[in-house]
């Protein structure tokens, strides 16, 4: 055991000087964050086996754009936009983000998101308020909680109010797929997900007949059995006769809601089956901010609402949708799913499911929310040198 001596004491007090001087600087710092500048990577992903739904197909071309916030504390904000199709789309964000969004970000103070989301606004309205324009917001304000999380030392759900540490989870794995008539393919990916502890899951229908649909939803339950959710996801397929035609028939199956079957801006439509069906009618992963939900909510045309992490507006936007629906007695869902989802679906307390798929650790159907500071929004280095294009 040493002796604490004047000459050790000495010693020790000169090393720590300057750590005592850096930390102090640090901190000084975080009270006084600024944004320096962004930092964006395009990506492009290689072809995967075939998925589809009802009106989509993919596998082909997707990919996505990584931004990093830079701050003058040393700390970086991540976000990750990605693109299950359309091979443009993510270049478009890309530009949009260092070409209009950088100059408004430089200098503002991270802390601001609700100020940032308003300048956004004003700055990038004259070329739309929804589509890829909202995506690059979107993704701006989930790098701006990952600094602010980073900067507590927090994950985001505990900076937001959290409700809870989980959330349920269901797998969307009743995909179409290439070559299964026999729904071998189906029902392998049901075996997995309930191997996995997922006790939900969702089916695709709509790309053919209603006997298809049958068959697919009455295939799913003999193979999970009675005591496992199911969830119907038609994807805009239908009109508003047959949204009600087939609405009935999933209903009487026991589905346990019957996802988007007309396009979105049809709030109308969404208002006449919600009325109608028993079944709970579940759409908005095609809307893009608060005012488009509460329109949505207003003429009661859902019962449950699916922000979509892209089109959403983030963590920032998120909150106030989730308000909104709770303050009509409605439910919500995330449409998508990760570590980012559930900092935001922690925070709220009429959150019932986060759509996922992936292999991760369940406890009792429920996926454990992330506890490092920030979004756990953070892209692998390895995973961008591998996919980045210029």
């Amino acid at each position: 055991m040493s002796t604490l001596t004047r000459r050790t004491f000495l010693a020790s007090a000169a090393v720590a000087a300057p750590l005592h001087s850096a930390l102090t600087k640090a901190a000084e710092a975080r009270k006084e964050l600024k944004i320096t500048g962004i930092q964006t990577d395009l990506l492009r992903l290689p072809s995967a086996e075939f998925t589809g739904d009802a009106i989509h197909d993919f596998g082909a071309a997707s990919g996505g754009v990584v931004l990093r916030i830079q701050t003058n504390a040393g700390i970086t904000g991540w976000g990750y936009s990605n693109f299950g199709m359309i091979e443009g789309g993510p270049r478009v964000v890309q530009t949009i983000l260092e070409a209009e969004i950088k100059p408004v970000l430089v200098g503002q103070d991270p802390a601001f998101p609700k100020k940032i989301r308003s300048d956004l606004w004003r700055a990038l309205e004259y070329q739309g308020v929804q589509g890829v324009t909202q995506f690059a917001m979107s993704v701006v304000d989930i790098a701006l909680w990952d600094i602010l999380g980073k900067a507590a030392g927090l994950p985001v759900y505990k900076m937001l109010g959290a409700v809870r540490d989980r959330m349920p989870v269901y797998a969307m794995c009743g995909w179409y797929r290439s070559n299964d008539r026999d729904h071998s393919q189906y029902k392998r990916t049901i075996d997995e997900t309930l191997e996995i502890g997922y006790r939900a899951f969702k089916v695709k229908v709509g790309r053919l007949g209603l006997d298809d649909d049958v068959e697919r939803i009455e295939v799913g339950r003999k193979t999970a059995g009675k005591d496992i959710r199911i969830m119907v996801d038609a994807n805009q397929a239908y009109n508003r006769v047959e949204a009600l035609r087939r609405g009935r028939v999933y209903q009487e199956l026991g589905c346990f809601w019957y996802e988007e079957p007309l396009p979105p801006w049809d709030h109308e439509g969404y208002a006449e089956l919600a009325q109608v069906l028993e079944i709970r009618i579940a759409t908005g992963e095609n809307e893009y901010n608060k005012h488009a939900f509460m329109d949505l909510l207003i003429r009661k045309g859902a019962d449950v609402v699916q922000p979509d992490n892209r089109r959403a507006g983030g963590p920032t936007e998120w909150i106030e949708i989730a308000a909104i629906a709770d303050g009509f007695g409605l439910e919500l869902a995330s449409h998508g799913g990760g570590p980012t989802d559930m900092n935001i679906l922690c925070a709220i307390p009429n959150a019932i499911y986060m759509e996922s798929g992936g292999k991760q650790k369940l406890v009792d159907g429920e996926a454990l929310a992330p506890e490092a500071p920030g979004m756990s929004s953070e892209v692998s280095p390895d995973f961008i040198a591998a996919h980045k294009i210029s």
